[in-house]
């Protein structure tokens, strides 16, 4: 007699459960056979090449080797749109920028899995000589020239995708020799996306996070990571910390147990220090309140994610404090930007320029910490009290149900993020800098922060529109916006004794 068949996936209602096998299993038959590459992703051959590759190649080890010496890794963004540009970038990534983790930025086009127009992006690419799309298409390429990629570098490989929809892509680079990817199914479905429903980039990342945990299953760890870096724009600490903790419970519930988790920089050296600890200690915490003891999950800062000056040495300023801040921070990673950000995809050049830059600054900072600072303490137990209260409000929401309560309180406003484009994120809150320099929320939206947690945001703000002579509210989030991309003229006027 022939076993049932497995219920229709997209008829399953929305759950953090993981995914049954045979479940799994058919989703990942209609999945390979969207794309002809798909047809190329042979599971059993994908894990002996992971078993394969050296320990120094493996992603998953890397970061757990890294947080064991205390290391602070640097790894750069990147791709472009032939086989061959893109190959160059990585080697020149790997040998001239000394990266410890080499990366793969996917295209707009596979991005949105729009492979066909992928497809011409690469004939006008080899016509005109030179990229014409903004990274490299994993898919239309397959599994043999990922494999390519992986081979040309000595690191490990990353993916990182920016999209909602990493199904197709997530198989063809782990397939190939990719160790980790980056991408979660909350944080990057309300930074990029407008129409995709919140739940359904939950259950893309489900079905990414079920893969990885079949590697695992079959003694291959590889690292997954969560981008709570949001929509770049003055994040405050506490709301990417708690898409990342949601995420992070989410991918644990499939299986995952190496799980990165990554945040912009505010800039502020005593703020970004106490984010990372934070974040790891909460995430952490509710882990173990939902019986995952067993998941990894080191913290990755990233260079200024907001708007960039247009004067290099204003840029060279921010690229080596990046590194700085990571390093004094604790982060296990730090994700570069080079002195051409402001200007659009940077040359492999100055890519690596970047990177050395930013390994110098990291070397230079490389035993400091700021724990038993009386400012540091005050501010992480500050984003600690942040966090859990829009933690503990959405597992509520959810009837203790992660992917639930995390649709049912972006629905209600408990969950939101600044300046969001989806139309199902409220994007009511409103974050600004404070006299400090902290980043700081002038209007909450409908997100439950506790009374005397908003009374010292609300404090500390209109210290700074006080100092400044401005009044107390929006306008004060606006001028945050722009403030790292202003002429340093304008940032610290040389005009003392003169006004």
């Amino acid at each position: 007699m022939n076993a049932p068949a497995a219920p229709d996936p997209s008829l399953l209602p929305l759950s953090e459960a993981r995914i049954p096998d045979d479940v799994f299993e058919r989703m990942r038959r209609e999945n390979l056979a969207r794309w002809p590459t798909g047809a190329e992703v042979d599971f059993e051959a994908a894990v002996a090449r992971h078993q394969a590759l050296p320990k120094h190649k493996q992603l998953g080890w890397v970061m757990r080797e890294a947080d064991r010496q205390r290391r602070c890794l640097t790894q750069p963004r990147g791709g472009f749109g032939t086989f061959d540009m893109h190959r160059h970038l990585m080697v020149t990534l790997d040998k001239d920028g000394h990266a410890d983790i080499v990366p793969t930025t996917t295209d707009s086009y596979t991005r949105n899995e729009q492979w066909q127009l992928a497809q011409k992006g690469i004939e006008e690419s080899e016509r005109a000589g030179r990229s014409m799309l903004n990274g490299y298409p994993m898919v239309n390429y397959g599994v043999a020239r990922a494999a390519e990629l992986v081979d040309a570098i000595d690191k490990p490989a990353i993916m990182l995708t920016g999209t909602a929809m990493p199904r197709l892509t997530g198989e063809i680079g782990y397939a190939g020799g990719y160790s980790g990817y980056l991408g979660s199914g909350i944080a990057y479905t309300t930074s990029y996306t407008k129409e995709f429903s919140i739940g359904e980039g939950i259950r893309n990342y489900q079905y990414l996070d079920r893969l990885v945990s079949m590697y695992q299953a079959h003694g291959v760890e590889l690292h997954r990571r969560q981008p709570g870096f949001l929509t770049g724009t003055n994040v405050p600490p506490s709301i990417a910390i708690v898409t990342a903790v949601l995420d992070c419970l989410l991918a644990a519930a499939q299986g995952v147990r190496n799980y990165g988790l990554e945040m912009g920089e505010t800039l502020h050296l005593v703020q970004d220090a106490a984010a990372v600890a934070a974040c790891r200690e909460l995430c952490q915490e509710y882990l173990q309140r939902r019986g995952h003891h067993d998941v990894f999950t080191p913290v990755t800062l990233l260079h200024w994610m907001g708007a960039w000056p247009h004067d290099d040495a204003q840029c060279a300023a921010l690229v080596a404090y990046g590194g700085t801040l990571a390093a004094i921070a604790g982060a296990i990673s730090v994700t570069t930007k080079s002195v051409h950000e402001a200007f659009g995809i940077p040359t492999p050049e100055a890519n690596a320029e970047g990177l050395r830059m930013t390994r110098m600054a990291i070397y230079l900072a490389r035993e400091i910490r700021l724990d038993g600072l009386k400012a540091f303490q005050d501010e992480k137990d500050l984003i600690e009290r942040e966090v859990r209260a829009i933690v503990d409000k959405t597992l509520e929401m959810g009837d203790g149900d992660v992917a639930l309560g995390t649709v049912r309180a972006f629905e209600a406003g408990v969950l939101d993020v600044p300046w969001s484009p989806s139309r199902y994120c409220k994007s009511r809150v409103i974050p600004a800098r404070d006299a400090e320099g902290c980043l700081r929320i002038v209007d909450p939206g409908l997100m439950p922060f506790p009374k005397e947690v908003m009374e010292i945001h609300e404090e500390k703000l209109r210290r700074r529109a006080e100092k400044e002579g401005v009044p107390f509210g929006h306008e004060l989030a606006v001028s945050s916006v722009y403030e790292m991309a202003e002429p340093i003229a304008k940032l610290l006027p040389d005009r003392i004794g003169r006004d």
